[in-house]
């Protein structure tokens, strides 16, 4: 074969195997490809992984949102509640970065007035926690919600991610350190 005939050969492979490749991917053939099995199941992981941080930032926003009726109805609470709120805002985001989205959380109120707002503005969400009249029920009640959220974050460590699940024994140690300086703490 000639130089010429190899080049001929060669431009009429390439251009057949372009037109083997353009049939491939024609608009002609409509019906939607499956996912691969990898695909699927990385698709499952991710939402189990997605559903699994809502439930999370779901425990720590609802005890947040305890922890401002628990001011709202106490203000001279905040000395003592304010630091603990903090870091439950805190924890609510850091279990929200990187799949839920978390809106930031505000300081907490330091007056009644200021209190009174946030509540009222929170109200529209959703309807405010209910509160004890009397301070140390409401320490207790407190206690109940902060053991209630760190056993709900304990619970998700076993289908948590191993990274993720590091974050979920933290935040649920920081709750039972909570509970306790909420109610046996004030003893000592």
């Amino acid at each position: 074969m000639t130089t010429t005939g190899r080049r001929a050969l060669l431009t009429a492979g390439a251009s057949a195997a372009a037109a083997a490749l353009a049939g491939c991917t024609s608009a002609g053939d409509q019906s939607p490809r499956k996912p691969d099995p990898a695909a699927r199941e990385a698709e499952r992981v991710a939402r189990a992984e997605a559903a699994l941080r809502l439930r999370s930032v779901t425990a720590s926003r609802t005890l947040l949102e305890r922890y401002d009726a628990a001011l709202a109805a106490h203000p001279a609470l905040a000395p003592r509640l304010s630091p603990l709120r903090r870091s439950v805002a805190a924890h609510a985001a850091a279990l929200g970065e990187g799949g839920t989205t978390v809106k930031p959380a505000t300081a907490p109120p330091t007056t009644g007035a200021t209190a009174g707002a946030r509540a009222s503005a929170s109200a529209s969400a959703r309807p405010s926690p209910a509160v004890a009249a009397d301070p140390r029920a409401a320490l207790k009640e407190l206690a109940a919600a902060e053991r209630t959220a760190a056993d709900a974050h304990t619970a998700a460590l076993l289908t948590a991610p191993p990274e993720y699940a590091r974050l979920l024994a933290s935040v649920a140690a920081a709750g039972a350190a909570h509970a306790y300086l909420l109610t046996e703490g004030a003893r000592a």
